[in-house]
């Protein structure tokens, strides 16, 4: 069993930037293979960055060119690095390991 612990998000204007972190613990042994994902009120939930197997990160075309994920296996945590956010970028963000998930950390982007 993987736990996943989010932290991170908060309040931002548009344009503004936040930076995520998804620190796990349990039975994992590398960083590759995990996703962030968000989930909007009213929507569903989606899918916005992987770390992969072959070390070249992944991303939605919404986060492409604006975030960035990055992690460490010696902490095992990944980040979500978030610059020029828009308000459609609100929601609760996830981590997710395999079938495990996080409890989430809001970001609102709001003027």
């Amino acid at each position: 069993q993987v736990q996943l612990v989010e932290s991170g998000g908060g309040l931002v204007q548009p344009g503004g930037s936040l930076r995520l972190s998804c620190a796990a613990s349990g039975s994992i042994f590398s960083i590759l293979g995990m996703n962030w994902y968000r989930q909007a009120p009213g929507k569903e939930r989606e899918w916005v960055a992987r770390i992969t197997i072959g070390g070249s990160p992944m991303y939605s075309d919404s986060a492409k060119g604006r975030f960035t994920i990055s992690g460490t296996n010696a902490k095992n945590t990944v980040y979500l690095r978030m610059n020029s956010l828009k308000p459609e970028d609100t929601a609760v963000y996830f981590c997710n390991y395999n079938a495990c998930w996080g409890q989430g950390t809001q970001v609102t982007v709001s003027s």
